[in-house]
């Protein structure tokens, strides 16, 4: 049999293999998210999250310089709040003094050059568990978006490189931007969550931050897993509104709505690989089902295929180890 072309050269060796591979992944792709507690010389492992942890702002640091130290150079923080401190209107939110602020102060004093994103979402601050204020049942836009944009502000001021408005709030993208250009704040990015799913895979990370919406679910304002244009939609606003980075979130289970993102915007493009599929590897690793590191690098890269320029993942650090 005489062929003129005979794919496998291509593959014939990891040498060869590694020349012509269209997809690298680098330290550089991974943002770090990062679960601060209030206290001090705590690390306790989240039981739904195998061998992830609820820091507090102590080691959170120590951990920061030690990811800045193997080329992580971007963080995402969450903070867990406590009850009492957790009100329906975001009070704690806007506190100058609060762990969020603190903890943007204590790791840009740590690692100057670290690019430090906050999360941007009341679900953190509310006594009902949802991403905006409830009025009468209902989880209500404006009065939403006013609190928003002046907690990005509050988070600018202290110190953060991006903000990263994780809520759904129609409007948020554009009072968010005006409230930074109004305070001076305009080297301040945005990292808008503009394709973010009502997905069952965040229950893990609920658990993290107790979280979970105290009535009802959270598909009045995120979006139905079914729809792709609706996707597209919401992504271009976000731009227009003055998005500088663009998600979407999940991951493994939107590598198509990754591919359409990237495809439509002249923005950076992120994707969050979120807790449940975190935890979804972890299981079937301990049960000895596959080989978690192998299924570490090929889930990345898939992402990162799709069309993610960053990924958001709690595998940062095992990725950097492998990839070493």
């Amino acid at each position: 049999m005489q062929l003129l072309r005979r794919n496998r050269i291509l593959r014939q060796s990891p040498a060869i293999r590694s020349l012509v591979s269209e997809t690298i992944l680098t330290p550089s792709d991974f943002i770090v998210p990062l679960f601060i507690v209030e206290g001090e010389k705590i690390r306790e492992e989240i039981p739904s999250m195998s061998n992830y942890f609820r820091m507090s702002l102590d080691v959170t640091v120590k951990e920061v310089k030690e990811l800045w130290a193997m080329g992580l150079k971007c963080v995402l923080l969450f903070i867990k709040c406590k009850d009492e401190l957790k009100d329906n209107k975001g009070t704690e939110a806007l506190n100058p003094n609060g762990l969020m602020q603190r903890s943007i102060k204590a790791i840009k004093n740590a690692c100057p050059e670290m690019v430090v994103m906050t999360d941007v979402a009341l679900d953190p601050f509310s006594s009902f568990g949802h991403d905006g204020i409830v009025e009468n049942g209902e989880i209500v836009n404006d009065p939403t978006v006013d609190v928003l944009a002046q907690m990005s502000v509050s988070h600018a001021q202290a110190g953060a490189d991006f903000v990263a408005p994780s809520d759904m709030m129609d409007g948020r993208i554009v009072a968010i931007r005006t409230a930074l250009e109004e305070t001076g704040f305009t080297r301040t990015g945005i990292m808008s969550y503009s394709a973010k799913y009502a997905s069952c895979f965040y229950g893990p990370f609920r658990d993290a931050l107790d979280s979970a919406p105290g009535f009802g679910d959270k598909k009045t304002y995120q979006m139905d897993y079914a729809n792709r244009t609706e996707a597209l939609k919401e992504t271009l606003m976000d731009v227009d509104e003055g998005a500088d980075i663009v998600m979407v979130k999940p991951a493994m289970a939107y590598l198509d709505i990754i591919r359409e993102v990237k495809d439509a915007v002249d923005v950076p493009v992120s994707a969050y690989h979120v807790s449940g599929e975190y935890a979804m590897i972890k299981a079937a690793a301990k049960m000895g089902w596959l080989n978690e590191d192998k299924a570490i690098i090929e889930s990345l890269t898939s992402i990162k295929r799709a069309g993610a320029d960053l990924i958001a993942t709690y595998y940062a650090k095992d990725a950097v180890k492998l990839l070493g």
